[in-house]
């Protein structure tokens, strides 16, 4: 097998607009792909060809193909020509001519059963799709002695016929979906290093945006353990959308300022409001138009409908919640699929928890918020967080992998 097939499905809706989310694609699947000896990646009729090389290793390409939004699936593929005698002839050698080799054990340990699926890209081509089936399928029967079985096939033999070749597979994996990274802009996500925030950001990502993250600690106060996890976090969604940017905020000197001037009940409420008008300024520096929290209603204090509402108005950019619905095991289940659960629950010691009360404030009020915050110096804290940031950029694959 010499190619990899890829076929798209949401970015196939977008009319006038399709080329320029293909191309996005076509660039994304490049960077991926890179060191991987990956020859060339190209735009055909309705899907994109991976022309691989002599030393490309399949399972590396798969493992990194299957990471890419904005595919529906992909499958490793061969070229042939179109005639229907060469291209069954070719998929019979594949299949090793019905004595083993690469064709998998019939499930129910009998005869090998299999079925045939075309499509025809080019219309002109005088077989149709089932005439096509009906041919090749005929062909493996005669010369394998398989069994046809269009419900549930040990083998699964797909054609596609462009205008001037073939391509066959016999093996089809699943993409991610979505759009291809970058194509709907930047967000920024305010990563804790919990189990939530990742799972937001990966689903905004899929979204076809490119996700900054900010994180906010207590260090020296607690110990650097979030800062340490947050990096590996972001580290493993860049395998996601390839190139990430994640800011490191000192908090713990606001939360005590804040500890010295508010009523305890409002403190929650007061830190996530700070954090939030810092997120904002980082986002638009770095040119976001969102942000991101892994917010769920009622989980926490923090995300009442009243909280939320009072947290969320001091910034003007949209805040994308996307887990707001979610319940905490639909969460996790995400993060292990994901790949982020296992370095979220590392114990650490999250600014969040430092300095909390015993009663935080569920219903908080506008006017009451506003009068505590009164007392600080609420702009120049802000910015002199945000003069003190650190930015730490990620790349996939990293330079000395390429």
């Amino acid at each position: 097998m010499d190619s990899v097939i890829v076929h798209y499905q949401e970015i196939a809706l977008k009319g006038r607009n399709r080329p320029w989310f293909v191309e996005r694609l076509v660039r994304n699947l490049r960077d991926a792909t890179a060191g991987l000896d990956v020859v060339r990646v190209r735009p055909l009729m309705g899907r994109i060809e991976l022309l691989l090389g002599p030393a490309a290793d399949w399972n590396a390409v798969r493992e990194r193909v299957g990471r890419i939004f904005g595919i529906a699936n992909f499958a490793r593929a061969r070229r042939t020509d179109r005639g229907l005698e060469e291209l069954a002839a070719a998929v019979i050698r594949d299949l090793g001519g019905g004595a083993g080799g690469a064709t998998p054990a019939a499930a129910n340990g009998g005869a090998t059963r299999f079925r045939v699926r075309a499509s025809r890209a080019d219309k002109s081509f005088p077989h149709t799709s089932p005439e096509i089936e009906r041919e090749v399928g005929g062909r493996i029967k005669a010369a394998c002695g398989w069994r046809v079985d269009l419900r549930d096939p040990d083998v699964d033999v797909r054609v596609e016929v462009l205008a001037d070749r073939a391509y066959y597979s016999l093996e089809r994996h699943p993409g991610l979906g979505g759009l291809p990274s970058g194509a709907s802009g930047h967000a920024m996500c305010l990563l804790s290093g919990g189990i939530d925030s990742p799972v937001a950001a990966y689903r905004v990502m899929r979204r076809g945006c490119r996700v900054r993250f900010v994180h906010f600690h207590a260090y020296p106060i607690l110990s650097s353990a979030s800062q340490e996890k947050v990096r590996e976090i972001a580290a493993l969604l860049t395998r996601y959308q390839l190139a990430s940017r994640l800011y490191v905020v000192a908090f713990g000197e606001l939360q005590q300022r804040v500890v010295v001037s508010a009523p305890p009940p409002l403190r929650v409420v007061l830190y996530r409001r700070l954090m939030m008008r810092i997120a904002e300024r980082l986002a638009r520096r770095a040119g976001a138009r969102a942000l991101v929290t892994g917010d769920a209603v009622g989980q926490v204090a923090s995300q009442t409908l009243d909280n939320l509402a009072v947290v969320g108005e001091v910034v003007r950019l949209p805040v994308l919640r996307p887990l707001v619905g979610f319940d905490k095991d639909e969460i996790t289940r995400e993060a292990r699929a994901l790949g982020t659960y296992a370095t979220s629950i590392i114990p650490d010691q999250d600014c969040c928890t430092l300095f909390t009360p015993r009663n935080p404030a569920t219903r908080a009020r506008r006017d009451e918020v506003e009068r505590a915050e009164a007392a600080l110096p609420i702009g120049e804290m802000v910015d002199a967080a945000v003069a003190r940031a650190e930015r730490q950029d990620f790349v996939f694959p990293e330079p000395g992998r390429r």
